[in-house]
Parts: structure tokens; C-alpha cells; sequence
């Protein structure tokens, strides 16, 4: 039985400055799917130019299979029937794997602390690195957290300092309520700011029906404004009101 060799045509750009990593990618796809690969390098911007004029494109890498031009990177992947997200697609993957990491991360702070059965300090420890995590995505560019913060939190829209601040405010809340540190400061801080996150996504999602995306993972993600939101300032006010309780030093007798 003879074996049908699938062969491939890439163009790609590997300049002396620039080797573009989509055409790597796509290289390693094609042998990953069983094609053997005619690779031409294009070494300058002239022929990269010469290229996309002759082609009619826009970009490189462009593959071609039996003929056919399949297109970039992205166009392969689906010709190979892999989900790829559509531009201003919304997506749960960032907050998802926020969750999942501070979740692995809670785990081994009780591992180490050989308190890994008990719930009452993993549960604690997951909500507190959640909310760093989550600081931390904010703070990379508070600039677009603040913008998409203000379009639907219903202090920041009066006062807009306030979206500038709470990245910070969530962070050492955070940080306070995971260390145990003066909780007369992290406890009313996250009530404070976790009781007006709630509000403002339950207005604007449950009550004025908007959709908006979320600026809980900073402001340049998709993830759309909804339960996942509105969860995060639950498990913030939760942790808060937990801590109040543990440290209340009253005793009910029978």
C-alpha cells in the first residue's frame, strides 16, 4: 500500500534583525499534522514586500497545501479544525485560569503549613490570592483598567480618582487579609470596595441588561461582565465578613 506523502509550501519572514515566530509555529503544526515542508525563507524586506505584492496579502507566514494558498498562522489552525477566537470574542480563560492558579497556590501554602486537610484556612487563602491576582492583572496597565472600570462602577463614574485607586486598595486588602495583619484596616477596605463592585455589575448586568466586558483581569481582556464578576465581590465581601467574625471576641454560652 503506497503512503501519501502530504507536502506543504511555507513562505516565511527570518530577517537578520526579525525571525517571525508565526512562521516558526506554523512549521511546527504542519509536521505536528504529518507534512513534510518546502520552506522558503524570505531574508529581506524587499523580498517580503515582493512577496505579499506577487500574493496579494497582507502578512507572512502564507502556506499553500496541493496548490492552494491556506493562508496565515491563524487560517491554518482552522483549516486543521482547531477553535481559534474571533477578535472582540468574549472568553472566560483569563479569569479562569487566575482562579485555577490561586487555587494551586492556596493549596501549597497549606501544604507547607501541613494544614492542607483543613478548609478553613485553604478557603481563606484562596479568596486572599485570588484578589492579589487579580490586583496584579489590574495593575499592568491601570490606565485601561481605570477606562474600562468607569463604564459601569457606579463610584468611579462619580468620582473618577476612584478607579485609579482600587487596584491598590485590592491589593493590599489582599495581601493584609492572607498575612492576618491589622484586619481593622483590610476588613472595612474589602467590605467597602467589594460591596460597590457588587452593586455596580449587578445594576449594569441584571438590571440595566448591558453588556460590557469585565475590567476584573485589567482592561484589555475580553471576558464579559457577569456571574464571574459579580462572584469575585461576593468571595471578597465573604472573606471580609469572615474575618470580622473571627476576630469578634464574644462567646455564646448554652
Amino acid at each position: 500500500m503506497t503512503k501519501v506523502i502530504k507536502k506543504a509550501i511555507v513562505y516565511r519572514m527570518v530577517l537578520p534583525s526579525h525571525t517571525c515566530p508565526y512562521g516558526i509555529k506554523t512549521n511546527h503544526l504542519l509536521r505536528k499534522h504529518g507534512y513534510t515542508i518546502e520552506d522558503h525563507i524570505l531574508k529581506t524586506r524587499a523580498e517580503v514586500d515582493d512577496f505579499k505584492s506577487k500574493h496579494n496579502v497582507q502578512t507572512t507566514p502564507q502556506t499553500f497545501i496541493n496548490g492552494v494558498r491556506i493562508g496565515g498562522y491563524t487560517d491554518l489552525l482552522k483549516h486543521f479544525g482547531y477553535r481559534v477566537l474571533e477578535k472582540g470574542e468574549t472568553t472566560y480563560r483569563p479569569i479562569i485560569a487566575i482562579f485555577s492558579v490561586a487555587l494551586l497556590l492556596a493549596l501549597s501554602v497549606d501544604y507547607l503549613c501541613g494544614n492542607l486537610h483543613n478548609l478553613k484556612t485553604i478557603i481563606p487563602h484562596f479568596v486572599s490570592v485570588s484578589m492579589i491576582l487579580l490586583s496584579l492583572m489590574k495593575l499592568r496597565d491601570v490606565e485601561s483598567f481605570s477606562t474600562m472600570f468607569i463604564n459601569y462602577d457606579l463610584l468611579a463614574k462619580r468620582w473618577v480618582p476612584y478607579s485609579y485607586v482600587y487596584p491598590y486598595a485590592e491589593l493590599t486588602a489582599g495581601l493584609l487579609m492572607l498575612t492576618k495583619l491589622v484586619p481593622f484596616i483590610s476588613i472595612p477596605m474589602a467590605i467597602f470596595i467589594s460591596s460597590i463592585g457588587g452593586c455596580s455589575v449587578f445594576k449594569a448586568v441584571y438590571i440595566d441588561k448591558r453588556e460590557l466586558k469585565c475590567a476584573c483581569v485589567g482592561g484589555d481582556t475580553n471576558v464579559p461582565l457577569g456571574f464571574i464578576s459579580f462572584t469575585e465581590n461576593i468571595m471578597m465581601f465573604g472573606m471580609a465578613v469572615w474575618m470580622l467574625y473571627q476576630c469578634i471576641p464574644v462567646k455564646f454560652y448554652l
